[in-house]
Protein backbone atom coordinates (compact mmCIF):
# COMPACT_ATOMS: atom_id res chain seq x y z
CA UNK A 1 0.00 0.00 0.00
CA UNK A 2 1.06 3.58 -0.64
CA UNK A 3 -0.17 4.87 3.10
CA UNK A 4 2.78 3.95 4.47
CA UNK A 5 2.25 3.72 8.61
CA UNK A 6 -1.64 3.85 8.55
CA UNK A 7 -1.62 0.20 6.35
CA UNK A 8 -1.21 -1.71 9.14
CA UNK A 9 -2.82 0.21 11.86
CA UNK A 10 -6.93 -0.24 12.86
CA UNK A 11 -8.49 3.38 13.00
CA UNK A 12 -10.79 3.79 15.25
CA UNK A 13 -14.25 5.14 12.62
CA UNK A 14 -15.53 7.46 15.52
CA UNK A 15 -12.23 9.27 16.23
CA UNK A 16 -11.42 8.95 12.45
CA UNK A 17 -14.45 10.40 11.19
CA UNK A 18 -15.68 13.03 13.99
CA UNK A 19 -14.26 15.91 15.68
CA UNK A 20 -15.03 17.85 19.59
CA UNK A 21 -18.52 19.14 18.08
CA UNK A 22 -19.71 16.62 15.75
CA UNK A 23 -19.95 12.81 16.11
CA UNK A 24 -22.10 12.00 12.84
CA UNK A 25 -22.27 12.59 9.13
CA UNK A 26 -24.81 13.97 7.22
CA UNK A 27 -26.79 12.51 4.51
CA UNK A 28 -28.18 14.64 1.01
CA UNK A 29 -31.33 14.88 2.62
CA UNK A 30 -29.64 16.57 5.55
CA UNK A 31 -29.64 13.64 8.16
CA UNK A 32 -27.21 13.20 10.26
CA UNK A 33 -26.02 9.98 10.59
CA UNK A 34 -24.18 8.64 13.72
CA UNK A 35 -20.62 7.56 13.11
CA UNK A 36 -20.45 4.83 15.70
CA UNK A 37 -23.33 2.74 12.95
CA UNK A 38 -20.29 2.09 11.09
CA UNK A 39 -18.58 0.10 13.23
CA UNK A 40 -17.90 -3.55 11.38
CA UNK A 41 -18.51 -2.44 8.01
CA UNK A 42 -16.15 -2.39 5.12
CA UNK A 43 -15.90 2.13 4.57
CA UNK A 44 -14.96 3.66 1.57
CA UNK A 45 -13.05 6.86 2.23
CA UNK A 46 -14.22 9.19 -1.14
CA UNK A 47 -11.92 12.31 -1.30
CA UNK A 48 -13.48 13.97 -4.59
CA UNK A 49 -14.71 17.93 -5.77
CA UNK A 50 -17.48 18.72 -8.35
CA UNK A 51 -14.74 20.93 -9.98
CA UNK A 52 -12.90 17.39 -11.13
CA UNK A 53 -13.47 16.41 -14.50
CA UNK A 54 -12.08 13.01 -13.62
CA UNK A 55 -14.33 12.67 -10.48
CA UNK A 56 -17.35 13.93 -12.19
CA UNK A 57 -16.67 10.94 -14.42
CA UNK A 58 -16.15 8.28 -12.22
CA UNK A 59 -18.73 9.32 -9.14
CA UNK A 60 -21.81 7.25 -11.48
CA UNK A 61 -19.95 4.44 -11.18
CA UNK A 62 -19.45 4.43 -7.96
CA UNK A 63 -23.34 5.36 -7.56
CA UNK A 64 -23.95 1.94 -8.98
CA UNK A 65 -21.36 -0.03 -6.95
CA UNK A 66 -22.70 1.69 -3.61
CA UNK A 67 -26.55 0.85 -4.68
CA UNK A 68 -25.52 -3.19 -5.49
CA UNK A 69 -23.95 -3.10 -2.38
CA UNK A 70 -25.67 -1.27 0.14
CA UNK A 71 -28.38 -4.37 0.18
CA UNK A 72 -26.10 -6.22 1.92
CA UNK A 73 -25.96 -3.90 5.09
CA UNK A 74 -21.83 -4.19 5.61
CA UNK A 75 -20.48 -1.49 3.17
CA UNK A 76 -20.61 2.37 3.25
CA UNK A 77 -18.74 5.11 1.94
CA UNK A 78 -17.94 8.56 3.21
CA UNK A 79 -17.63 11.76 0.87
CA UNK A 80 -14.50 13.84 1.50
CA UNK A 81 -15.05 17.21 -0.04
CA UNK A 82 -12.35 19.10 -2.23
CA UNK A 83 -15.18 21.40 -2.96
CA UNK A 84 -14.42 25.53 -2.31
CA UNK A 85 -17.85 26.26 -1.15
CA UNK A 86 -20.91 24.96 0.12
CA UNK A 87 -22.81 25.32 -2.60
CA UNK A 88 -20.79 23.15 -4.81
CA UNK A 89 -20.41 20.80 -1.72
CA UNK A 90 -24.15 20.72 -1.76
CA UNK A 91 -25.10 20.16 -5.52
CA UNK A 92 -22.78 17.59 -6.07
CA UNK A 93 -23.64 15.67 -2.63
CA UNK A 94 -27.16 15.80 -3.99
CA UNK A 95 -25.86 13.26 -6.27
CA UNK A 96 -24.35 10.51 -3.86
CA UNK A 97 -26.71 8.48 -2.21
CA UNK A 98 -23.93 7.82 0.99
CA UNK A 99 -22.75 9.68 3.57
CA UNK A 100 -20.35 12.94 3.80
CA UNK A 101 -18.33 14.88 6.66
CA UNK A 102 -19.94 17.94 7.14
CA UNK A 103 -18.45 20.60 4.58
CA UNK A 104 -18.28 23.00 7.54
CA UNK A 105 -15.82 20.65 9.34
CA UNK A 106 -12.82 21.36 6.94
CA UNK A 107 -10.37 20.42 9.84
CA UNK A 108 -11.61 16.84 9.64
CA UNK A 109 -11.48 16.81 6.13
CA UNK A 110 -7.80 17.74 6.03
CA UNK A 111 -6.62 15.66 8.88
CA UNK A 112 -7.94 13.13 6.64
CA UNK A 113 -6.66 14.20 3.15
CA UNK A 114 -3.12 14.09 5.18
CA UNK A 115 -3.82 11.07 7.11
CA UNK A 116 -3.89 9.20 4.14
CA UNK A 117 -1.68 11.26 1.73
CA UNK A 118 -3.75 11.86 -0.64
CA UNK A 119 -2.58 13.98 -3.29
CA UNK A 120 -5.06 13.65 -6.08
CA UNK A 121 -8.38 13.30 -6.63
CA UNK A 122 -10.58 10.93 -7.27
CA UNK A 123 -9.07 9.22 -4.72
CA UNK A 124 -10.79 5.90 -2.87
CA UNK A 125 -9.55 4.33 0.15
CA UNK A 126 -11.27 1.21 1.16
CA UNK A 127 -10.94 0.12 5.25
CA UNK A 128 -12.15 -3.13 6.51
CA UNK A 129 -14.48 -3.83 9.34
CA UNK A 130 -11.34 -3.90 11.50
CA UNK A 131 -10.68 0.03 10.35
CA UNK A 132 -7.51 -1.30 8.24
CA UNK A 133 -6.71 0.03 5.06
CA UNK A 134 -7.59 -2.56 2.36
CA UNK A 135 -6.25 -0.26 -0.65
CA UNK A 136 -5.91 2.60 -1.74
CA UNK A 137 -6.49 1.90 -4.90
CA UNK A 138 -10.24 1.95 -5.10
CA UNK A 139 -10.74 4.24 -8.08
CA UNK A 140 -8.69 1.78 -10.35
CA UNK A 141 -10.43 -1.50 -8.98
CA UNK A 142 -14.11 0.12 -8.97
CA UNK A 143 -12.91 1.11 -12.73
CA UNK A 144 -11.81 -2.48 -13.69
CA UNK A 145 -13.70 -5.19 -11.71
CA UNK A 146 -17.13 -2.85 -10.14
CA UNK A 147 -19.06 -4.25 -8.26
CA UNK A 148 -17.23 -7.70 -8.53
CA UNK A 149 -14.39 -6.19 -6.68
CA UNK A 150 -16.28 -6.22 -3.53
CA UNK A 151 -15.19 -6.73 -0.36
CA UNK A 152 -11.56 -4.88 -2.46
CA UNK A 153 -9.14 -7.09 -0.91
CA UNK A 154 -6.16 -8.10 -2.80
CA UNK A 155 -7.12 -11.95 -2.20
CA UNK A 156 -10.26 -10.56 -4.03
CA UNK A 157 -8.64 -9.04 -6.68
CA UNK A 158 -6.18 -11.99 -7.18
CA UNK A 159 -8.77 -14.15 -7.30
CA UNK A 160 -10.61 -12.36 -10.31
CA UNK A 161 -7.06 -11.44 -12.29
CA UNK A 162 -6.56 -15.80 -11.87
CA UNK A 163 -9.98 -16.21 -13.23
CA UNK A 164 -9.48 -14.09 -16.30
CA UNK A 165 -6.24 -15.65 -16.98
CA UNK A 166 -8.32 -19.26 -16.79
CA UNK A 167 -10.75 -17.93 -18.95
CA UNK A 168 -8.05 -17.06 -21.26
CA UNK A 169 -7.15 -20.57 -21.75
CA UNK A 170 -10.54 -21.94 -21.78
CA UNK A 171 -12.18 -19.12 -23.96
CA UNK A 172 -15.17 -19.56 -26.17
CA UNK A 173 -17.90 -17.39 -27.44
CA UNK A 174 -20.43 -18.19 -24.16
CA UNK A 175 -17.54 -17.40 -21.96
CA UNK A 176 -17.13 -14.19 -23.09
CA UNK A 177 -20.42 -12.91 -23.85
CA UNK A 178 -22.69 -14.79 -21.18
CA UNK A 179 -23.02 -12.83 -18.07
CA UNK A 180 -24.71 -13.81 -15.28
CA UNK A 181 -28.34 -15.20 -16.14
CA UNK A 182 -27.81 -12.69 -19.21
CA UNK A 183 -27.08 -15.24 -22.58
CA UNK A 184 -28.27 -13.75 -24.91
CA UNK A 185 -28.05 -10.41 -27.17
CA UNK A 186 -30.49 -7.78 -28.72
CA UNK A 187 -31.23 -6.51 -31.94
CA UNK A 188 -32.04 -3.23 -32.88
CA UNK A 189 -35.42 -4.03 -33.30
CA UNK A 190 -35.69 -5.35 -29.86
CA UNK A 191 -35.36 -9.22 -30.17
CA UNK A 192 -33.66 -11.24 -27.92
CA UNK A 193 -31.22 -14.12 -29.65
CA UNK A 194 -29.32 -16.38 -27.64
CA UNK A 195 -25.07 -16.51 -27.71
CA UNK A 196 -25.19 -20.43 -29.04
CA UNK A 197 -26.78 -18.94 -32.18
CA UNK A 198 -23.11 -17.20 -32.72
CA UNK A 199 -21.02 -20.65 -31.99
CA UNK A 200 -19.49 -21.41 -35.01
CA UNK A 201 -18.92 -18.58 -36.83
CA UNK A 202 -16.33 -15.83 -36.98
CA UNK A 203 -17.75 -13.02 -34.82
CA UNK A 204 -16.01 -9.18 -34.44
CA UNK A 205 -16.56 -7.84 -31.45
CA UNK A 206 -17.35 -4.05 -31.95
CA UNK A 207 -16.29 -1.74 -29.45
CA UNK A 208 -17.63 1.37 -30.02
CA UNK A 209 -18.37 4.82 -28.65
CA UNK A 210 -20.95 6.97 -31.05
CA UNK A 211 -19.25 10.15 -31.17
CA UNK A 212 -15.50 8.83 -31.32
CA UNK A 213 -16.94 5.61 -34.25
CA UNK A 214 -19.06 7.86 -36.73
CA UNK A 215 -17.10 7.60 -39.46
CA UNK A 216 -15.55 4.67 -39.31
CA UNK A 217 -19.62 2.73 -38.53
CA UNK A 218 -21.11 3.24 -42.11
CA UNK A 219 -17.58 1.90 -43.66
CA UNK A 220 -18.04 -1.02 -41.22
CA UNK A 221 -21.77 -1.69 -42.18
CA UNK A 222 -20.95 -1.83 -45.67
CA UNK A 223 -18.24 -4.37 -45.40
CA UNK A 224 -20.93 -6.94 -43.10
CA UNK A 225 -23.55 -5.84 -45.49
CA UNK A 226 -21.50 -7.32 -48.50
CA UNK A 227 -20.09 -10.09 -46.40
CA UNK A 228 -23.74 -11.52 -45.94
CA UNK A 229 -24.73 -10.94 -49.33
CA UNK A 230 -21.69 -13.07 -49.68
CA UNK A 231 -22.77 -15.86 -47.62
CA UNK A 232 -20.27 -15.60 -45.06
CA UNK A 233 -20.79 -17.13 -41.61
CA UNK A 234 -19.99 -13.56 -40.24
CA UNK A 235 -21.08 -11.73 -37.19
CA UNK A 236 -20.86 -8.54 -35.37
CA UNK A 237 -21.55 -7.70 -31.89
CA UNK A 238 -21.62 -4.21 -30.80
CA UNK A 239 -19.79 -3.89 -27.08
CA UNK A 240 -20.84 -0.28 -26.54
CA UNK A 241 -18.90 2.12 -24.32
CA UNK A 242 -21.17 4.97 -24.21
CA UNK A 243 -22.73 6.69 -21.07
CA UNK A 244 -25.89 8.08 -22.26
CA UNK A 245 -28.71 5.81 -23.70
CA UNK A 246 -29.52 7.49 -26.12
CA UNK A 247 -26.43 7.99 -27.70
CA UNK A 248 -26.09 3.97 -27.68
CA UNK A 249 -29.70 3.64 -28.80
CA UNK A 250 -28.89 6.69 -31.91
CA UNK A 251 -25.80 4.24 -32.88
CA UNK A 252 -26.96 0.84 -32.43
CA UNK A 253 -29.64 1.81 -34.40
CA UNK A 254 -27.87 2.22 -37.83
CA UNK A 255 -26.08 -1.06 -37.34
CA UNK A 256 -27.58 -4.37 -38.62
CA UNK A 257 -26.00 -6.43 -36.07
CA UNK A 258 -26.42 -7.80 -32.58
CA UNK A 259 -25.55 -5.58 -29.36
CA UNK A 260 -24.96 -6.46 -25.75
CA UNK A 261 -27.69 -4.74 -23.70
CA UNK A 262 -26.31 -1.43 -22.96
CA UNK A 263 -25.12 -0.66 -19.59
CA UNK A 264 -24.61 -4.46 -19.53
CA UNK A 265 -21.72 -5.18 -16.85
CA UNK A 266 -19.97 -7.52 -19.43
CA UNK A 267 -18.87 -4.18 -22.22
CA UNK A 268 -16.33 -2.49 -19.30
CA UNK A 269 -15.02 -6.38 -18.46
CA UNK A 270 -14.70 -7.20 -21.98
CA UNK A 271 -12.42 -4.06 -22.48
CA UNK A 272 -10.60 -4.75 -19.66
CA UNK A 273 -10.49 -8.35 -20.72
CA UNK A 274 -8.61 -7.30 -24.57
CA UNK A 275 -6.96 -4.61 -22.52
CA UNK A 276 -8.77 -1.84 -25.03
CA UNK A 277 -6.49 0.92 -26.12
CA UNK A 278 -8.12 2.92 -28.54
CA UNK A 279 -11.19 3.45 -30.32
CA UNK A 280 -12.98 1.88 -32.64
CA UNK A 281 -11.82 -1.37 -31.81
CA UNK A 282 -13.14 -4.95 -33.69
CA UNK A 283 -11.94 -7.99 -31.92
CA UNK A 284 -12.43 -10.83 -34.13
CA UNK A 285 -12.94 -14.75 -32.50
CA UNK A 286 -12.66 -17.55 -35.08
CA UNK A 287 -15.15 -19.99 -35.10
CA UNK A 288 -13.24 -22.24 -32.87
CA UNK A 289 -13.95 -18.98 -29.66
CA UNK A 290 -10.36 -18.47 -29.60
CA UNK A 291 -9.02 -14.69 -30.48
CA UNK A 292 -8.14 -14.31 -34.02
CA UNK A 293 -7.19 -10.66 -34.61
CA UNK A 294 -7.07 -7.97 -31.29
CA UNK A 295 -7.97 -5.44 -33.47
CA UNK A 296 -9.10 -5.37 -37.42
CA UNK A 297 -10.79 -1.86 -37.52
CA UNK A 298 -7.28 -0.37 -39.73
CA UNK A 299 -7.47 -3.58 -41.79
CA UNK A 300 -11.33 -2.95 -42.49
CA UNK A 301 -10.54 1.09 -43.39
CA UNK A 302 -7.90 0.69 -45.37
CA UNK A 303 -8.94 -3.28 -47.54
CA UNK A 304 -12.56 -3.64 -46.29
CA UNK A 305 -14.01 -6.45 -47.64
CA UNK A 306 -10.97 -7.96 -48.70
CA UNK A 307 -9.27 -8.41 -45.12
CA UNK A 308 -11.89 -10.98 -44.54
CA UNK A 309 -11.81 -13.68 -43.01
CA UNK A 310 -8.72 -11.59 -40.89
CA UNK A 311 -6.89 -15.04 -40.68
CA UNK A 312 -3.01 -14.64 -40.10
CA UNK A 313 -2.42 -15.96 -43.82
CA UNK A 314 -5.21 -13.81 -44.93
CA UNK A 315 -2.89 -10.60 -43.41
CA UNK A 316 0.59 -11.73 -44.74
CA UNK A 317 -1.65 -11.96 -48.17
CA UNK A 318 -2.86 -8.39 -47.89
CA UNK A 319 0.96 -7.21 -46.69
CA UNK A 320 2.77 -8.71 -49.37
CA UNK A 321 0.38 -7.60 -52.02
CA UNK A 322 0.37 -4.03 -50.30
CA UNK A 323 4.64 -3.82 -50.66
CA UNK A 324 4.76 -5.62 -54.05
CA UNK A 325 1.83 -2.92 -55.11
CA UNK A 326 3.59 0.28 -52.97
CA UNK A 327 5.09 3.09 -55.44
CA UNK A 328 5.63 6.58 -54.45
CA UNK A 329 2.68 7.81 -56.15
CA UNK A 330 0.24 5.74 -53.76
CA UNK A 331 2.74 6.43 -50.64
CA UNK A 332 2.30 10.43 -51.37
CA UNK A 333 -0.25 11.65 -53.65
CA UNK A 334 -3.90 11.41 -51.93
CA UNK A 335 -7.30 13.07 -53.55
CA UNK A 336 -6.15 16.55 -52.31
CA UNK A 337 -2.74 16.99 -52.80
CA UNK A 338 0.32 15.40 -55.46
CA UNK A 339 3.29 17.53 -54.41
CA UNK A 340 5.47 18.44 -51.35
CA UNK A 341 7.14 21.79 -50.90
CA UNK A 342 10.59 22.96 -51.18
CA UNK A 343 12.43 25.58 -48.64
CA UNK A 344 10.84 28.71 -50.96
CA UNK A 345 7.31 26.88 -50.51
CA UNK A 346 7.26 26.48 -54.07
CA UNK A 347 5.39 23.14 -55.10
CA UNK A 348 7.70 19.89 -55.94
CA UNK A 349 4.97 17.56 -57.82
CA UNK A 350 5.60 13.91 -56.20
CA UNK A 351 6.23 12.49 -59.88
CA UNK A 352 9.47 14.88 -60.35
CA UNK A 353 11.06 12.27 -57.21
CA UNK A 354 9.61 8.72 -58.56
CA UNK A 355 13.08 6.66 -59.00
CA UNK A 356 14.26 8.34 -56.26
CA UNK A 357 16.06 6.98 -52.76
CA UNK A 358 13.43 9.18 -50.23
CA UNK A 359 14.05 9.47 -46.68
CA UNK A 360 10.38 10.23 -44.56
CA UNK A 361 11.87 12.35 -41.84
CA UNK A 362 9.35 12.13 -38.98
CA UNK A 363 10.23 15.24 -36.75
CA UNK A 364 9.48 18.01 -35.11
CA UNK A 365 10.71 21.03 -33.24
CA UNK A 366 9.73 20.76 -30.07
CA UNK A 367 10.81 17.07 -29.87
CA UNK A 368 14.73 17.39 -27.88
CA UNK A 369 15.70 13.94 -29.68
CA UNK A 370 14.84 15.58 -32.94
CA UNK A 371 16.69 18.79 -32.82
CA UNK A 372 19.76 16.78 -31.36
CA UNK A 373 19.45 14.14 -34.72
CA UNK A 374 19.16 17.13 -37.36
CA UNK A 375 22.74 18.32 -37.75
CA UNK A 376 23.93 14.58 -38.11
CA UNK A 377 21.08 13.85 -40.26
CA UNK A 378 21.73 17.52 -42.19
CA UNK A 379 25.49 16.32 -42.53
CA UNK A 380 24.90 13.17 -44.09
CA UNK A 381 22.54 14.60 -45.97
CA UNK A 382 25.03 16.74 -47.62
CA UNK A 383 27.47 14.23 -48.03
CA UNK A 384 25.20 11.53 -49.64
CA UNK A 385 23.85 14.46 -52.04
CA UNK A 386 27.82 15.51 -53.18
CA UNK A 387 28.05 10.86 -53.84
CA UNK A 388 24.51 10.55 -55.48
CA UNK A 389 22.36 13.41 -56.49
CA UNK A 390 19.21 10.69 -57.00
CA UNK A 391 18.24 11.29 -53.34
CA UNK A 392 15.93 13.43 -51.52
CA UNK A 393 14.73 14.01 -47.87
CA UNK A 394 10.81 15.20 -46.89
CA UNK A 395 10.14 16.59 -43.48
CA UNK A 396 6.77 15.06 -42.50
CA UNK A 397 6.50 17.62 -39.19
CA UNK A 398 4.31 17.01 -36.15
CA UNK A 399 4.68 20.55 -34.90
CA UNK A 400 1.99 22.09 -33.35
CA UNK A 401 1.53 25.46 -35.12
CA UNK A 402 3.17 26.87 -38.52
CA UNK A 403 6.05 29.65 -36.99
CA UNK A 404 7.52 26.10 -35.17
CA UNK A 405 7.25 24.43 -38.39
CA UNK A 406 8.55 27.28 -40.60
CA UNK A 407 11.49 27.71 -37.84
CA UNK A 408 12.37 24.23 -37.66
CA UNK A 409 11.90 23.71 -41.17
CA UNK A 410 14.65 26.80 -41.98
CA UNK A 411 17.19 24.75 -40.57
CA UNK A 412 16.92 22.09 -43.22
CA UNK A 413 18.01 22.00 -46.60
CA UNK A 414 15.89 19.20 -48.04
CA UNK A 415 12.18 19.02 -48.71
CA UNK A 416 8.66 19.04 -47.10
CA UNK A 417 4.89 17.84 -46.93
CA UNK A 418 2.98 21.71 -46.08
CA UNK A 419 2.74 22.27 -42.82
CA UNK A 420 -1.02 20.75 -41.27
CA UNK A 421 -1.18 18.34 -44.67
CA UNK A 422 -3.68 15.25 -43.81
CA UNK A 423 -1.22 12.37 -45.22
CA UNK A 424 0.90 13.30 -42.26
CA UNK A 425 -1.39 11.12 -40.41
CA UNK A 426 -2.21 8.20 -43.40
CA UNK A 427 2.26 8.08 -43.06
CA UNK A 428 2.34 8.12 -39.44
CA UNK A 429 -0.18 5.18 -39.85
CA UNK A 430 0.80 3.22 -42.74
CA UNK A 431 4.98 2.83 -41.40
CA UNK A 432 3.74 2.54 -37.25
CA UNK A 433 5.38 5.49 -36.29
CA UNK A 434 5.30 5.08 -32.62
CA UNK A 435 7.90 7.85 -31.81
CA UNK A 436 9.82 10.86 -33.33
CA UNK A 437 12.54 11.49 -35.07
CA UNK A 438 11.57 8.49 -37.47
CA UNK A 439 13.28 7.88 -40.76
CA UNK A 440 11.97 5.55 -43.55
CA UNK A 441 13.94 4.61 -46.40
CA UNK A 442 11.83 4.44 -49.70
CA UNK A 443 13.95 2.27 -52.60
CA UNK A 444 13.74 3.85 -56.37
CA UNK A 445 10.85 1.59 -57.05
CA UNK A 446 8.91 3.06 -54.61
CA UNK A 447 8.84 0.29 -51.46
CA UNK A 448 10.09 0.30 -48.47
CA UNK A 449 13.87 -0.55 -47.64
CA UNK A 450 13.96 0.10 -43.77
CA UNK A 451 11.85 1.69 -41.14
CA UNK A 452 15.05 2.19 -38.97
CA UNK A 453 16.98 4.71 -41.68
CA UNK A 454 17.22 7.07 -38.24
CA UNK A 455 19.19 4.40 -36.20
CA UNK A 456 21.15 3.37 -39.12
CA UNK A 457 22.61 7.10 -40.10
CA UNK A 458 23.22 7.64 -35.86
CA UNK A 459 25.43 4.51 -36.31
CA UNK A 460 27.06 4.99 -39.73
CA UNK A 461 26.16 7.99 -40.88
CA UNK A 462 26.44 8.31 -44.64
CA UNK A 463 27.94 5.20 -45.09
CA UNK A 464 24.84 3.48 -44.20
CA UNK A 465 23.27 4.97 -47.22
CA UNK A 466 21.20 3.19 -49.64
CA UNK A 467 20.30 1.35 -46.06
CA UNK A 468 19.35 -1.61 -48.32
CA UNK A 469 20.30 -5.13 -46.15
CA UNK A 470 22.83 -6.34 -48.67
CA UNK A 471 24.91 -2.92 -48.71
CA UNK A 472 24.21 -2.93 -44.52
CA UNK A 473 25.83 -6.53 -44.60
CA UNK A 474 28.71 -5.17 -46.84
CA UNK A 475 29.44 -2.16 -44.14
CA UNK A 476 29.12 -4.76 -41.08
CA UNK A 477 31.81 -7.19 -43.00
CA UNK A 478 33.97 -4.77 -44.32
CA UNK A 479 33.99 -2.83 -40.07
CA UNK A 480 34.95 -6.27 -39.00
CA UNK A 481 37.98 -6.55 -41.86
CA UNK A 482 38.88 -3.46 -40.44
CA UNK A 483 38.94 -4.33 -36.89
CA UNK A 484 40.83 -7.30 -37.62
CA UNK A 485 43.69 -5.41 -39.38
CA UNK A 486 43.62 -3.44 -36.65
CA UNK A 487 44.51 -5.97 -34.38
CA UNK A 488 46.65 -8.13 -36.47
CA UNK A 489 48.61 -4.61 -36.90
CA UNK A 490 48.63 -4.16 -32.88
CA UNK A 491 49.82 -7.59 -32.11
CA UNK A 492 52.79 -7.24 -34.58
CA UNK A 493 53.68 -3.75 -33.16
CA UNK A 494 53.70 -5.34 -29.69
CA UNK A 495 55.77 -7.95 -30.99
CA UNK A 496 58.19 -5.74 -32.55
CA UNK A 497 58.61 -3.54 -29.33
CA UNK A 498 59.00 -6.65 -27.40
CA UNK A 499 61.98 -7.60 -29.82
CA UNK A 500 63.62 -4.27 -29.73
CA UNK A 501 63.82 -4.05 -25.67
CA UNK A 502 65.37 -6.99 -26.04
Amino acid sequence: MANGDVDNISQDLISLLSSEERDYLVRNNGDQVKISNLMGKTVGLYFSGSWCGPCCLFTPNLVEVYEELLPKGDFEVVFISSDRNDESFNGYLAKMPWLAIPFSDSETRKRLKELFKVRGIPNLIFLDATGKVVTNQGVRIIGEYGVDGYPFTTERINFLKEEEENAKKNQSLSTILVHGSRSHLVSNDGNEVPIPELEGKTVGLYFSIKMLCLDFTPKLVEVYKKLKERGESFEIVLISLDNEENDFKEGFNTMPWLAVPFKDKCCKKLARYFDLENLPTIVVIGPDGKTLNPNVAELIEEHGIEAYPFTPEKLAEIEKARLEAQTLETILVSEESDFVIDKSGSKVLVSELVGKNILLYFSAHWCPPCRAFLPMLVKAYNEIKEKDNAFEIIFISSDRDQSSFDEFFASMPWLALPFGDKRKSSLARKFKIQGIPAAVAIGPNGRTVTKEARQLITAHGADAYPFTEDHLKRLVEKAEEVAKEDEKKAKEGSACDGGHRR
